[in-house]
This record gives structure tokens, sequence and C-alpha cells, in this order.
């Protein structure tokens, strides 16, 4: 069974930590777009730019038949990860979509403004 595990939840909250856990897996991240030589430098006008270059590739992985993807995104609302459902159904994977909640008190490694962080959790969608 192919298996895409789409890993949501504000900065800070382990995702990055968790899907590394996930033994046996290709993961990717918008936040890799940012990544240069080992240095994170973010930058918001380009955030589209990340998305789509972290879905590209998803696909990639997809079509060279990856038996575990995981993405480790904020993946907010809901409709950000529409793009991966519509891959999934495409190249048939199973899709887990788990929220990764900051319990352990795991700190915020790209340093995302405090008020930027109760944005995010404000427009935070469930869907249950």
């Amino acid at each position: 069974m192919k298996e895409l595990f789409l890993l949501r939840g504000l900065p800070g909250s382990g995702k990055s930590t968790l899907a590394e856990l996930l033994s046996g897996v290709h993961i990717i991240e918008a936040d890799q777009y940012f990544t240069y030589n080992g240095k994170y430098e973010f930058d918001a006008t380009k955030l589209k730019e990340a998305h789509a270059w972290c879905q590209n590739g998803v696909k990639v992985y997809m079509q060279n038949k990856s038996k575990r993807i995981v993405v480790s995104n904020t993946f907010t609302q809901e409709w950000e990860m529409q793009p991966y459902f519509d891959l999934a159904k495409e190249y048939g994977y199973r899709v887990y979509s788990l929220i990764v909640e900051n319990r352990h008190g795991g700190l915020n490694e790209h340093g995302v403004p405090e008020e930027k962080l109760v944005q995010m959790k404000n427009r935070f969608e469930i869907k249950l």
C-alpha cells in the first residue's frame, strides 16, 4: 500500500521530528525550499513558490512509486491540503492527515513571531 502522510501543526509542534521518526519515508517540507547550505532563510514573498516546489516534489516521488511520503507543513486551512489529496487520488495513495500538537515544550526553530503564531492558531481548521 502506498501511503501519503500530511503532518499539520503550528511551528514548533514537532512536525519535522515526527516526519523523521516515520522510518523508510521520503520527507518534503516547504521549509526546505528556504534552506541554503544548511541555513534557513525565510522569504514570505516566495511562499507560493515554496509550496509549488513541495507539491511538485511529492508528485515526483509518486511518479517514482515511493511507498511512503511525508509532507510536513503547517496546513492551517483545509484547502492547503487539497493538491496533495488530488495527487494521492491520481497516483493511488492512501492519505493520513495527522495534527501534531506542541505538548512537549518544543521550540519554534524558525523564529515565527508570537503574533503570527496566534493568527495561525486562530485560523487552524479541523474537519471531523
